[in-house]
């Protein structure tokens, strides 16, 4: 007999001596899940009929070793923060029988659609420690033992895992290949044969799969699911195993005992379900192996991995992928009482340049705290321009509020230290900082936890509206005096009046956007930019398409080249946004545009923050997309902080660029109101209601007038 074969023989042997055997994939178990309702682009307020754990049969069969609703946790999107999940728990009961009451034997294909099988004894790990083989599994030895371990999701969503990682058994088509499997991806509105939202199996049988390879040694504690993303398909998988390798040749089943475990997957397509491991495996490769589905779809998932990577410094992609930051800041998710504790301490380190005011209640009755930072708080002064960052306006998307509490500690701290750049920035602005613009969205996102919000909870405020696009629709007023020739004699191109109709109590205005509105008509901004998430993009108005009746079609203002060039600042300082090698987050490529776009250009959408500040104020606001994944775990923060600092202090920069001054009479005199006009530009500026000053952006050779500033 050759040596290679005894030697095989010899690791099977051992592998099976170590875990009590490797059970098989039977071919006659492909469950069925009852029908259910496709719940996408819909907001779920309300989940708790999906956190019920489902029911096993009474009578289940004797083949898989299934997971019951007190033998494993499952969790569902109202679950905790991801970053403390929960260790799942495993009975220590006696065998439940194959055979139901009537004597026969239970199909493989139950009509509730729910796994079943057995729930194995534990097995009593050997006292002797057995000799490992080489894709032996550690700490996957023997009984398991429920084991509250704390890791971090790999980053399939954020893409930190690239799609070489990412492998499949098989795939419908390229659009729906392993690169695709990421949680929270999203499918476009024509899906097609490059971007659809999801992993697809080839081929409707158990023996398919979806694999990552960590690149290292990884402790692996729990996987996240979802179904595929799609308004024309509903596809998810109801059941799963867990497979690991260190080869990625010879695989081990984790086992509850000798038995296989069996995980309860996904019963709608949109909400993420996280199941953690009994305890730890450290292994290189994971796959994840289909065993039931919906119904009347495919095999289809979208799936995050939780696991900490083994310590390794000689490893390549350990040292590549490594980024630290040098800054000492609060690197953490902050509940609504520990952002205001966070901003009261920058207040009390900086109490000289730092003032905390609110602008407004939410709808649940939370105070809309802002910070401002200047060498005078409180005091608007001639000639200093005033400057605005929000984040927040849709709840799940957290990132922005993160990184807004960086900043004002990072302005703080630099400050302090005597940063030239800082201080001349601090002493010449008038920066205000509004990190969380809808709370309560905010709650009710952090409640689920990263991972587990999806992709829309909290995204509306409590009354269920868009406070971003909640604004009046400008435009079409606009582009209806012009229709008429009524510009500029019948109607002025700029400070557009807000009508009556949206004033009213009875009008479907958010009290968040209506604190908006009054804080953006008190002080005279000058720039301002609100902080998104979910791709990586910075858009400039307007976001509403011109053209009546299209998606999308290009919708540039009078100052497009202005637009473009402060999207281009922040863009093009962002570590991630213009990198041509970057994978896209979802299904456009942004850094082919230098990673901006004109927002109708995108998709199109009426009274965004963007045109009405632009059309109502004359402040030209931004909206920056600072990351593919809208709530990343707090390992990534410090990461994501490095990707956008700069770009967040070059934005604020931008706002000293061009001209401003004071208009005055023969007697110097101050004129208010003054209206100032540049020819070949269809937006006028004016002068500030209580002083007369105002400000003008370079542009080329000629003179462009941005906005207001008295």
């Amino acid at each position: 007999m050759p040596v290679s074969v005894r030697v095989g023989q010899r690791l099977a042997l051992l592998t099976l001596a170590l875990l009590g055997g490797v059970g098989l994939l039977p071919q006659g178990c492909l469950g069925r899940a009852a029908e259910d309702e496709d719940y996408y682009m819909q907001e779920l307020l309300s989940r708790e009929h999906y956190t019920r754990l489902p029911v096993q049969e009474e009578n289940p069969t004797e083949g898989d070793g299934a997971v019951r609703g007190d033998d494993f946790q499952t969790r569902t999107a109202r679950s905790k923060p991801k970053t403390k999940p929960a260790s799942g728990k495993l009975a220590s009961g006696k065998p439940v029988s194959g055979k139901p009451a009537s004597g026969k034997p239970v199909s493989g294909k139950p009509a509730s659609g729910k796994p079943s099988g057995t729930v194995a004894k534990s097995v009593k790990p050997p006292n002797k420690k057995s000799e490992k083989t080489p894709n032996s599994i550690s700490e996957a030895d023997g009984q398991y033992q429920s084991e509250r371990v704390e890791c971090p999701p790999l980053g399939l969503e954020t893409l930190k895992i690239v799609d070489f990682q990412l492998h499949a058994s098989t795939a419908q088509r390229y659009g729906l290949g392993a690169h695709r499997g990421r949680l929270n991806i999203q499918a476009g509105l024509y899906e097609d044969d490059l971007y659809d939202g999801g992993w697809c199996a080839g081929r409707i049988d158990p023996l398919q799969w979806f694999e990552v390879d960590a690149r290292r040694l990884t402790k692996f504690t729990g996987v996240i699911t979802q179904g595929r993303s799609s308004l024309w398909s509903s596809d998810w998988v109801t059941s799963y195993r867990v497979q690991f390798s260190n080869d990625s040749h010879t695989w081990l089943t984790l086992k509850n005992g000798s038995r296989d475990l069996l995980f309860i997957g996904n019963k709608e397509k949109e909400i993420p379900v996280l199941n953690t491991f009994p305890k730890p495996v450290v292994a290189r490769y994971i796959r994840i192996n289909p065993r039931s589905w919906f119904s009347s779809g495919s095999i289809c998932m979208r799936v995050e991995i939780l696991g900490c990577p083994m310590p390794d410094p000689n490893n390549y992609y350990h040292r590549r992928n490594e980024i630290t930051t040098t800054d000492n800041l609060d690197f953490k998710h902050h509940t609504y009482k520990e952002m205001r504790q966070l901003m009261k301490v920058v207040n009390d380190m900086c109490p000289n340049i730092t003032r905390i005011y609110n602008i407004g209640k939410s709808y649940s009755g939370q105070k809309l705290y802002a910070i401002e930072i200047s060498d005078n708080p409180g005091e608007h002064e001639l000639g200093e321009p005033e400057f605005r960052y929000t984040a927040g306006s849709h709840g799940n998307e957290v990132l922005g509020r993160e990184l807004l509490l960086l900043l004002m500690q990072f302005l703080c701290q630099e400050y302090l230290s005597g940063n030239p750049r800082i201080r001349h920035l601090v002493d010449e602005t008038r920066i205000h900082l509004l990190p969380s613009v809808n709370p309560d969205g905010y709650d009710k996102a952090a409640e689920a936890g990263s991972e587990l919000s999806g992709w829309s909870l909290g995204r509306w405020s409590q009354d269920g509206l868009d406070i971003h696009h909640n604004f009046p629709d400008l435009n079409t007023i606009l582009w209806e005096a012009e229709s008429r020739n009524w510009v500029p004699r019948k109607f002025q191109n700029h400070h557009i009046a807000i009508p009556e109709w949206y004033q009213s109590k009875n009008a479907s205005v958010a009290m968040e956007t209506r604190a908006l509105l009054s804080w953006m008509e008190k002080i005279p901004f000058v720039l301002g930019g609100n902080l998104q998430g979910g791709e990586l993009v910075v858009t400039f108005p307007y976001d509403r398409t011109r053209p009546q009746g299209e998606v999308r079609a290009a919708s540039p203002t009078p100052d497009d080249h202005v637009f473009r060039w402060l999207a281009f600042s922040y863009a093009s300082t962002h570590r991630l946004m213009t990198d041509a090698s970057r994978r896209a987050c979802h299904t456009q490529d942004f850094a082919k545009e230098d990673g901006t776009i004109n927002g109708a250009s995108w998709h199109t959408a009426a009274g965004s923050m963007n045109d009405f500040s632009y059309l109502h104020t004359n402040c030209f606001e931004l909206s920056m997309y600072v990351g593919c994944d809208k709530f990343p775990h707090e390992s990534e923060l410090p990461e994501e902080w490095e990707n956008n600092r700069e770009s967040l202090i070059v934005f604020m920069e931008q706002v000293h660029r061009g001209i401003k001054g004071v208009i005055r009479d023969l007697q110097g005199r101050g004129i208010a109101n003054a209206i100032i006009s540049v020819e070949g530009i269809n937006h006028d500026v004016r002068s500030g209601t209580k002083t007369p000053q105002y400000s003008a952006h370079v542009c080329g050779i000629s003179f462009k007038p941005m906005c207001t500033t008295g």
